[in-house]
């Protein structure tokens, strides 16, 4: 089964990444629940890209066990990912005594490996299943759990300041 729209979910996947990269570049205040919108808004579009994802290659292909374990691999990669990245980022107490956040030159790179081993894993996922839904259809999931993940780190630090 061949996925027609795959140019066009690229590009969105590309724009969506850019956007969530400069964001983290940006002086920002460290909110309570600001941190975690972003998250759980990617979170829904993965789980629903997931579902989609799984329905299609069920329709198509028996779902063996090594794309699910490749699946589960993947968002536990994510979530590794998001801790390291929380590392990188400068916290501190601003002149009015607000927490400010910042992404550094290593959080950027950590970001940009951590799209690749997605992509890397995506097509592993994609391959095993015989289509090129599933690995795909991950990356909001991906997303959600590395940048909430790397949210409530840095909140945490936020929080011991």
């Amino acid at each position: 089964m061949q996925n027609t729209n795959g140019g066009a979910s690229l590009v969105i996947a590309l724009v969506v990444v850019g956007l969530v990269v400069r964001q983290q570049l940006r002086t920002r205040p460290v909110r309570r629940n600001g941190s975690l919108i972003a998250p759980a808004v990617l979170g829904v579009l993965g789980a629903s890209g997931i579902a989609f994802g799984i329905a299609s290659v069920i329709k198509y292909h028996p779902l063996t066990m090594l794309p699910v374990v490749l699946l589960v691999a993947s968002l536990a990669v994510a979530a590794v990912f998001g801790a390291v990245r929380a590392g990188t980022i400068r916290v501190w107490r601003g002149p009015q005594g607000e927490v400010l956040r910042k992404g550094t030159a290593a959080t950027t790179g950590l970001w940009l490996a951590s799209v690749g081993v997605h992509i890397g894993l995506g097509l592993w996922i994609d391959h095993a299943v015989g289509t090129g839904l599933l690995g795909t259809a991950s990356l909001y999931a991906y997303l959600a759990i590395g940048l909430g993940t790397q949210n409530l780190l840095v909140r945490g630090r936020a929080v011991a300041l």
